[in-house]
C-alpha cells in the first residue's frame, strides 16, 4: 500500500524518544500507563507526529477524548481569545459567563422533557463521584448498583464501581461501602441456549431477585450505567434491556445515572448514546470530548435533583475552568457546523463494512460490533471456544503502531482492538487507516491476501 498519511520510519521508540523514555521511567511512576512508547511533537486532525518525525493516523483519540480533532482552529481561537482576557477566578469567588453558557447549551442537548441543571467539574471520575453525592443526598438513601464491567474511574468511589479488577482495582481495597454489582448483556459471551432477546429478558427477571439477595431497592439511591461498555471492549445493550432497568428505577423511586463520559458529545451519532435507547436518565456525567482535550467535565441532572444540595456542597476550585468551559463551547459550534453527529454514522458504518470483511477473513476474530463511530473487534483462539486471545491482541495492536496507526485494547480479557478516531478524519485518512489494520493482522497471523 502506498501511504500517505501513516509514515513510521524506524522502529519505535525512535532516538529522540527512547531519550524521553528513559527520563520518563526514571521519574515517572510505571502504574501511569503509556500505549505507545513514543511522544507527541505535533497533532492536527486525526494525523500525529512524535518527536522523530513518524507520522500516525490516530485511531484513538485521546482514549475518546478528541471527537472534534486535535488543535481545531474553532477551539485554539476560542482558547486563545479567553487567555488573552482572564484564565481563572474560581467559580465559586467570581463567576464568569462562559460556565453558564455552556450549561444552557448542555441542558438543550441532553435527553429529558423536563427542567434541567449543569455543574462542571474536573474529570470523568470527578463527575461520577458528585452524581452520587447528588443521588444520595436527594434520596437519602446510601446503596448504589453498577455493572459487571462497568468502568467509572479510579478515585475510591469510582474504583469500587468500576467493575474490573486488574488493573484499576487490584491490592487497593478496602473500597467504598453499599456499592453492589449487577449483570449487564454481553450477547456475545451468552448461554448458547437464549436468543439475545431472551438473555436480555433474563437479566431483567435477575434484577428482581437481585434487590431480593443483594440490597432491598429501598437502600438504593442510584443505578449507574455506561450505555455503552467502553474498557469492556465496547459492550452494547439492547434497547429493552436499558428501558427495562430504567423502569425498574422509576417503580422504586431509584436515580438513573448514565455514564456519558466516553459516548457522549458525538461518538455514538447522536449528542448522548441514551438517545439510541430511547431513555431519559435522571442524571448524566459527562467529560472526554466535551472540550477537545481540556480538562473539564460535568454532570446534567433533573432541576429538582440537582436543586436538594445545599450551597458549598459542590464545587471545586477548579471546576469548570473558563479554558474548559470556552472549548466546551467552541465544540458544540464545531459539532453543529460540521455535522459530527451524522459523520460519526458516515464512519460507523465505513468502520463496521471493514470489520465484517476481516470477520469473513480471520478466524481469529470471534465478534465485530459498533454503535455510531465507537467500533470494535474481539480476537479469540477459536470461534467455537470463544476463548479470549490477549497475546495476539497485543501483537496486533503493537503492528498496527509499527506501521502508523495509534489504536486501543480493551475487554475484561485484554482482547478487544476498539476505535475512537477523531471525527473529523477524512475518508482518505480513515481509509488508509483501515487497510493498515488489515495488513497488521496478515502480518501477525502471517497468512495471504484471500
Amino acid at each position: 500500500m502506498n501511504k500517505k498519511f501513516a509514515n513510521v520510519q524506524t522502529e519505535l521508540p525512535g532516538p529522540k524518544a527512547k531519550e524521553l523514555l528513559d527520563r520518563r521511567h526514571a521519574i515517572v511512576p510505571d502504574a501511569v500507563g503509556y500505549g505507545i512508547p513514543t511522544f507527541v511533537d505535533s497533532a492536527k486532525g486525526a494525523l500525529l507526529k512524535d518527536v522523530d518525525g513518524n507520522e500516525f493516523i490516530d485511531f484513538a483519540g485521546a482514549i475518546g477524548t478528541i471527537n472534534a480533532g486535535h488543535s481545531h482552529e474553532t477551539v485554539t481561537d476560542a482558547l486563545h481569545d479567553q487567555i488573552d482576557r482572564y484564565i481563572h477566578t474560581g467559580f465559586n469567588v467570581m463567576m464568569y459567563d462562559p460556565y453558564i453558557e455552556l450549561a444552557e447549551k448542555i441542558a438543550k442537548l441532553a435527553p429529558g422533557s423536563f427542567d434541567k441543571k449543569v455543574m462542571f467539574l474536573n474529570s470523568g471520575a470527578e463527575a461520577v463521584e458528585n452524581a452520587v453525592k447528588i443521588a444520595r443526598k436527594y434520596t437519602k438513601r446510601q446503596a448504589v448498583v453498577s455493572f459487571a464491567g462497568g468502568f467509572h474511574g479510579r478515585t475510591l468511589m469510582t474504583m469500587s464501581l468500576t467493575g474490573k479488577v486488574k488493573p484499576f482495582k487490584y491490592e487497593y481495597g478496602p473500597f467504598a461501602p453499599e456499592v453492589y454489582r449487577a449483570a449487564y448483556p454481553y450477547f456475545y459471551r451468552r448461554p448458547e441456549t437464549m436468543s439475545e432477546e431472551e438473555y436480555s429478558q433474563f437479566l431483567l427477571d435477575e434484577m428482581e431477585d437481585f434487590f431480593i439477595k443483594e440490597v432491598a431497592p429501598e437502600q438504593v439511591a442510584a443505578v449507574i450505567m455506561e450505555p455503552v461498555q467502553g474498557e469492556s471492549g465496547f459492550i452494547i445493550p439492547d434497547k429493552a434491556f436499558v428501558q427495562g432497568i430504567s423502569e425498574l428505577c422509576k417503580k422504586h423511586g431509584i436515580l438513573l445515572i448514565a455514564d456519558e463520559i466516553q459516548t457522549g458529545f458525538g461518538r455514538t451519532g447522536k449528542y448522548f448514546a441514551m438517545e439510541h435507547f430511547g431513555v431519559e436518565p435522571d442524571l448524566i456525567t459527562v467529560s472526554k470530548s466535551m472540550a477537545a482535550g481540556l480538562p473539564i467535565s460535568g454532570v446534567i441532572g433533573r432541576k429538582e435533583v440537582m436543586n436538594d444540595a445545599n450551597a458549598g456542597e459542590l464545587g471545586g476550585t477548579y471546576a469548570g475552568s473558563p479554558l474548559g468551559c470556552r472549548a466546551g463551547l467552541a465544540v458544540l459550534e464545531v459539532m453543529e457546523k460540521e455535522n459530527l453527529n451524522a459523520r460519526a454514522d458516515v464512519i460507523g458504518q465505513q468502520v463496521m463494512t471493514t470489520f465484517k470483511h476481516l470477520y469473513d477473513r480471520f478466524d481469529v476474530i470471534g465478534e465485530v460490533r459498533g454503535l455510531g463511530a465507537m467500533c470494535a473487534m474481539e480476537f479469540v483462539k477459536d470461534r467455537k471456544s470463544k476463548t479470549p486471545d490477549k497475546q495476539v491482541t497485543d501483537q496486533i495492536f503493537k503492528e498496527a503502531q509499527r506501521r502508523g496507526v495509534v489504536a486501543l485494547k480493551a475487554g475484561v480479557h485484554d482482547n478487544v482492538l476498539r476505535l475512537l478516531m477523531p471525527l473529523v478524519i477524512t475518508d482518505e485518512q480513515l481509509k488508509e487507516g483501515l487497510e493498515i489494520l488489515e495488513e497488521s493482522i496478515e502480518a501477525v497471523l502471517a497468512v495471504s491476501a484471500k
